[in-house]
């Protein structure tokens, strides 16, 4: 089953625990993938996007 519901910056950061800030700087940093949806300018992404490049990113270093 795909989940194809439109995360913003806020839904992102929600699920990765972080600020929307942090989300808007992975992105100006090429971290995070190019958006699935541009509306009036603002990027979204698709929840399973969004789930797929958290499963691919490197674990922190001394977590365990």
């Amino acid at each position: 089953m795909t989940d194809r519901r439109l995360w913003s910056y806020k839904e992102i950061a929600a699920h990765i625990r972080v600020q929307p800030d942090t989300v808007r700087s992975y992105r100006k940093h090429g971290l995070l993938p190019p958006p699935d949806h541009v509306e009036g300018g603002r990027p979204y992404w698709y929840a399973d996007t969004v789930r797929a490049w958290v499963a691919s990113r490197p674990r922190n270093r001394g977590t365990t």
